[in-house]
């Protein structure tokens, strides 16, 4: 797939502002400093599309962004699991991001993002149960796979997929500094829509 465009839409804060206009929407989620927003703009080939920072948790709304006119529509949603903000606010982010996850009738697959360096935390664990439980589609992406050596990589993906309790074939190896992974992910993304 190509993308020829790339356009921010909207943002919510609410559950009650989540968008229902029938566009295929694919979302990501994953702790704060999963590398998310470098992955959405490796995807969609722009530098700064995703707000990215060196501060975790900087996204704190859900953000839909649509992509090749109204073909389909990323949905970048907060990360979960960054303590330096108040509990208040941090069970808001979790309550938008179930909101999200359950009530969006147009949302195709989630996509949960883990670093490939480290075991998927309790945090993680939970985010995949809720999945399951709803019978919500998703796949695994494990991120940062540039910041470990090659011969590592298929075993961490193993380490990963039975701490998860999840099949191997659900997770696609990325890297948003050498773009791998990205042809994978769109090619999946086609596929659906």
């Amino acid at each position: 797939m190509i993308i020829k465009s790339a356009v921010y839409k909207t943002s919510v804060s609410k559950a009650e502002n989540i968008l229902d206009d029938g566009i295929p929407e694919f979302a990501f989620v994953g702790r704060s400093n999963v590398g998310k927003s470098s992955l959405i703009n490796n995807i969609l080939g722009c530098k700064s599309l995703a707000k990215t920072s060196a501060t975790p948790g900087k996204t704190k709304l859900v953000n839909y962004f649509d992509i090749n006119g109204d073909m389909f529509r990323l949905v970048d949603l907060p990360g979960y699991g960054y303590a330096k903000v108040g509990k208040g606010q941090l069970d808001v982010w979790s309550g938008l991001i179930g909101k999200y996850l359950t009530q969006s009738k147009s949302l195709q697959t989630i996509f949960v993002l883990l670093d490939i360096r480290h075991e998927p935390s309790e945090l993680d664990k939970q985010m995949i149960n809720f999945l399951i439980y709803n019978q919500l589609p998703f796949m695994i992406i494990v991120t940062k796979a540039d910041k470990i050596a090659k011969s590592k990589q298929i075993n961490q993906i193993k380490k990963i997929a039975k701490a998860l309790n999840v099949r191997e074939e659900i997770i696609i190896l990325s890297s948003s500094e050498l773009s791998i992974g990205k042809d994978k992910i769109l090619q999946y993304i086609e596929n659906k829509i």
